[in-house]
Formats: C-alpha cells, sequence, structure tokens
C-alpha cells in the first residue's frame, strides 16, 4: 500500500486531503466532502464568476463569462449549464473564459450537463440526419488559459480544469476580438475544451461529448489525464475528437469513440511551449472515423506527428478511413506500437490499416487481415456492416452517414467471450501519470488491460 498525501486549494475554504492506493487501478479510499463555497443561487449567470453551481440546479448565460485567476468555479452533481446562443456570431455564441480552477463532478447516477438550450431537439434532429443544425456551433465551449499579464498581475497562474460524469456539447460557434487570435482567429470555430496550461492538470473521466463543430478538445500544453469517455459525432468537414499540441503529456486510455470527422486521437509537437508533446494511448475503441475530412490524406483513428512521442497499445479499429498514422516527421524513434486489432468491410480499409503515408507497419501482436470483414471484433450489440461503404470514401457529407454509424444509439460496444480481442491486450505497459494527484479532485487512472477495446471483459474499463 502507498499513501500519497496531497494538498489541493482549488477556491477559498477547500483543503483536502488524499489517500490513494494502486492495484488494477488508482483507486481513492476515503472521499472527502465536498463543500459548498460562494454559492451561487440566481440561475442566470453573467460576467465575472466564482463559486459553486448548486446540486440538481439550472443555470443559463446567453453572454460570456470569466473566471479570474485564482478563482474557481465547481459544478456540484446534478447541474444543467445552458448556453443560450445561435452560433450566428461571436457575440450570440456565449463562451467561458476560464483563466482560473474549472471543477465539474457529476456522477454516474446524477452527472452534470454544459449543453445548449435547444439541446433535446438537436439530438432528436441528430437521429433524423439533420446535421446542419447539430454541427452548428451553438455556443463558444470552455477557454481555460492563464490570464493576460498585467501590470497588477504580472505572473498569472491558471488552473487545473477536472470534469467528470459531464456531458459537454454543440460548441464551435464562431471566435471574435475577445478570442486570443493566436490559437482562434476571427470567425474560426471553436472548441468545446480549448485548454493550455503545461504546469497544470486536465483530466476529464467518465464524462461524454457530443456535436461539436471543429475539434471537440484541443490542449496546447497540460498533464493530462483522459480516462473512460464517450466521444460522438464531432466535426463538420473536418476536426478531431482530441487534437494535442506541444506541451501536452499523458495517458489517453478507455475511450469510446465513433464518428469522428478526421482522427480520434491526435498528437503533434507543433507550437513552442518547449516541452515535448508526449502521450500514452492505450485500449481506446475507434469506429467508422475520418470520413468528413475534407481534406486529402488526413487520418481517422490515430495520427502521430511533427516531432511527437509516445505509446499506441491495445486499441480497437473498426471501419475507419485510416489506422494509425506515424507520420517520419514524428519522434519516430520513441513511438511504440503494438497490439492493435482492425477491422474493415472494404478492400479500401484494410489496405489502410496502417496510413499508407506514414511509416507504420503491422507488429507482432497486432490483429490485421488483407481479407475484408476478416476478424470481426463482436460487439455485444453492434453490427459493424451497418457501414458498408464499398469504398474508402472521403468526404462523406455527415447528411449521408445513418445515425447508428456516428453515434452510439442504443449499441454496446463490449466484446463478446469468442471476440478475437480477448487475452490479446498488452499488459506490462506503464501509464505517464503525469497528473499524480488522486481522489475526487483528481484522477483515478485505470492500468492497460488484457482485452483490447475500451470495454473489459471482467466489467472494468468504460463504465458507459
Amino acid at each position: 500500500m502507498k499513501n500519497i498525501f496531497v494538498k489541493l486549494i482549488v477556491a477559498s475554504g477547500f483543503t483536502l486531503m488524499l489517500n490513494a492506493c494502486h492495484k488494477e487501478e488508482v483507486v481513492h479510499i476515503s472521499q472527502p466532502l465536498v463543500s459548498t463555497a460562494n454559492a451561487i443561487t440566481t440561475d442566470t449567470l453573467k460576467g465575472t464568476i466564482k463559486g459553486t453551481l448548486l446540486t440538481g440546479k439550472t443555470y443559463y448565460f446567453s453572454s460570456d463569462l470569466t473566471v479570474n485567476d485564482g478563482d474557481t468555479l465547481l459544478l456540484q452533481s446534478g447541474v444543467h449549464l445552458i448556453a443560450i446562443g445561435d452560433g450566428l456570431t461571436p457575440a450570440t455564441s456565449p463562451e467561458i473564459f476560464m483563466h482560473g480552477t474549472f471543477i465539474s463532478l457529476g456522477t454516474k447516477d446524477n452527472p452534470n450537463y454544459i449543453t445548449v438550450k435547444n439541446a433535446a431537439d438537436l439530438h432528436t434532429q441528430a437521429a433524423a440526419q439533420k446535421y446542419d443544425n447539430v454541427l452548428l456551433g451553438w455556443w463558444g465551449g470552455i477557454t481555460c488559459t492563464p490570464a493576460a499579464a498585467t501590470s497588477t498581475h504580472p505572473n498569472p497562474q491558471g488552473g487545473d480544469a477536472i470534469i467528470k460524469w459531464t456531458h459537454i456539447e454543440f460548441g464551435g460557434g464562431p471566435a471574435g476580438a475577445s478570442d486570443d487570435q493566436s490559437f482562434y482567429t476571427s470567425g474560426s470555430p471553436r472548441y468545446n475544451i480549448y485548454y493550455a496550461n503545461i504546469t497544470k492538470n486536465l483530466i476529464i473521466e467518465d464524462s461524454w461529448f457530443f456535436g461539436s463543430k471543429d475539434d471537440n478538445v484541443r490542449t496546447a500544453g497540460g498533464k493530462v489525464s483522459i480516462m473512460r469517455n464517450t466521444f460522438e459525432l464531432c466535426g463538420g468537414v473536418g476536426g478531431e475528437f482530441f487534437n494535442m499540441k506541444s506541451g501536452t503529456v499523458g495517458d489517453l486510455a478507455y475511450n469510446m469513440f465513433i464518428g469522428a470527422a478526421t482522427n480520434s486521437l491526435k498528437a503533434s509537437d507543433a507550437g513552442t511551449t518547449g516541452v515535448q508533446c508526449h502521450v500514452n494511448m492505450y485500449n481506446n475503441t475507434m469506429v467508422n472515423g475520418g470520413f468528413r475530412q475534407t481534406k486529402t490524406g488526413r487520418g481517422g483513428s490515430i495520427d502521430f506527428e511533427k516531432s511527437a512521442r509516445g505509446s499506441i497499445y491495445n486499441n480497437l479499429i473498426v471501419n475507419c478511413r485510416f489506422g494509425v498514422r506515424i507520420t517520419s516527421d514524428a519522434d519516430v524513434k520513441n513511438v511504440a506500437y503494438n497490439n492493435q486489432l482492425y477491422y474493415g468491410y472494404s478492400p479500401a480499409l484494410v489496405q489502410q490499416f496502417y496510413s499508407l503515408d506514414g511509416i507504420g507497419v503491422k507488429q507482432s501482436g497486432d490483429i490485421l487481415s488483407t481479407t475484408p470483414q476478416d476478424n470481426n471484433p463482436m460487439f455485444y450489440g453492434y453490427d459493424v456492416n451497418l457501414f458498408n461503404f464499398t469504398t474508402n470514401p472521403g468526404p462523406v457529407n455527415a447528411s449521408i452517414q445513418p445515425y447508428n454509424v456516428i453515434a452510439i444509439s442504443g449499441s454496446n460496444f463490449k466484446l463478446l467471450a469468442a471476440s478475437p480481442g480477448i487475452g490479446k491486450g498488452k499488459t506490462d505497459i506503464t501509464p505517464l501519470s503525469s497528473v499524480t494527484t488522486t481522489g475526487t479532485y483528481g484522477t483515478t487512472i485505470t492500468l492497460p488491460g488484457k482485452d483490447i477495446g475500451a470495454y473489459q471483459n471482467d466489467g472494468t474499463g468504460n463504465q458507459h
């Protein structure tokens, strides 16, 4: 048993002592009380805010919100935070500028929602394949960066973002003059989350993301732990589910991805942080990705490029436009990969299990075949041949992609006992564990599993 004591100040009156042990995953033993500091009781938010959004309450905002450096915004379980916007202009696409600490503590039984006023209608429209509205970008998302330095506040620190059991949806409204033009040029779509702070933590666990217009999450620095989440239908004509740039270090595991416009996971050392992009990607499931990207040769599952390093193991890649792509300008000698299970409906998909414009080749533990429809992963409740394009098309407009090939709907992506992925995972991989805090305000890292993909046959892994 290893005791870890961490002092984490997240707001006035929050001082926590955490105790964890390491077994199959980092497990928190004694849960601290989540205190209420500066309870926010009005249902309409505007301007500069801080404090606690209360359990079971619904809050609305129609203009930009700001959390200042040193302040905290905490969402207790069951909070609905509703953006009222139309996605047409920066002024009518409200954004959350997070210069302090952001904490959303939903639970399995009482998750949080950060979404838009007409979210239920948009989900219905998506199911009916009316994707123009779904991928419009109704609000500006959450932008987590340190504040600009001033003479009175010369060294802003920024804060952590800790997101658990939370739905975040429909970001992508156009950027405007209030946005930092170094990463959001005016008129460009914003993301569900943008995070840039190499000294702080981005923790996303057991959460859901849906319907962003471009990238869903982009990081330009940060210690990341991205565990057991579900990502659906993000990106109109481009964009990744999770796009990592220079300064991003950490682990991404047990995530379920379906219907990405481009890649599910992309790692690139593009940027000037001085900290190399170094990420481990293991035990993720990626289905039907990459087909809406309008630019030639872009990916569809995992992409390592531009001096990024890390590892790629135990991932299940099904009917993606391209499989693992490791370009020659990646930090190739420091990219390790093996034990992927690939499935492709058509000859064109099979030919690109390792992207033809990359340097990746079949590894000893890979499960793949040159025969289309070989090595069916045998999902418990999903027919992989619903995605039955006979060529390797691109781009494919969302309007001709059935909803059940780009969203979870009622599907179940656990593996049957006879699946070729059972027992074929590599378990002696060590997570980077760049996030060291555990417990309620930290991370729970699930270690590499014996079965390929996000769902383990013993019930561990992704819990959705």
